[in-house]
């Protein structure tokens, strides 16, 4: 996946270009990011404010050059970016009905980016019929 700037971005169109055509009329899509510093979701597709929303919330939570951080080598962003991904997760599952993502009406797949600068990410997709 591209290299995203630090927030939430929605990339189910990214993901959906990359799967293999046509899918399994039934199945499940597992989607796992091998990365520590960034995560997966699902969340609101339609009005933007909710993925800058979500990024406010997990500054808010999760702040930066917090006085009892040991690891500080890789940058101020970095522990944080560690913890919120633990929080997020770096996996989904997502049910495949009619050959589709049977996801809801106003759902999309987020990947968060938690660091300044993250840089390109791997996203493994493994498809279970």
């Amino acid at each position: 996946m591209s290299a995203k700037s630090r927030g939430c971005h929605l990339v189910t169109n990214e993901i959906l270009q990359h799967l293999p055509k046509p899918l399994p009329k039934a199945g499940l899509l597992n989607l796992f990011v091998k990365h520590t510093s960034c995560g997966l979701s699902i969340n609101e597709n339609a009005d933007p404010d909710v993925r800058s929303d979500m990024e406010k919330i997990m500054n808010h939570l999760v702040k930066e050059n917090e006085p009892y951080y040991d690891h500080t080598l890789e940058g101020a962003d970095d522990m944080p970016a560690h913890a919120k991904s633990s929080l997020f997760g770096v996996s989904l599952t997502i049910p495949i009905t009619q050959g589709r993502l049977n996801l809801g009406t106003w759902q999309g797949i987020y990947l968060c980016e938690f660091r300044d600068y993250g840089g390109e990410r791997k996203i493994v997709a493994t498809i279970y019929e």
